[in-house]
């Protein structure tokens, strides 16, 4: 896995965790921590972006086939 897909998947991670804040404590933790005043808002709305832009980057793991896996795995390991 290449560090745009280990990143993509950080903040996809981040996002769920978020959303289960949201779902089960109506709590959202991004904007809590980004979102106090106006120009701090933006923040928050950078956050969301990176985030579902990350769930797009990630679509192509979730069609990637196993063979493909195997030879990005072993390419990796012998560079």
């Amino acid at each position: 896995m290449n560090g745009l897909n280990r990143t993509a998947l950080t903040l996809i991670i981040i996002g769920a965790i978020n959303w289960g804040l949201i779902g089960f404590f109506q709590f959202d933790l991004v904007a809590t921590v980004f979102g106090g005043g106006d120009q701090s808002a933006m923040f928050a709305r950078i956050i969301y972006i990176l985030v579902g832009i990350s769930g797009l980057v990630c679509l192509s793991l979730l069609f990637k086939t196993e063979p493909e896996a195997k030879e990005t795995r072993s390419y990796q390991t012998e560079s």
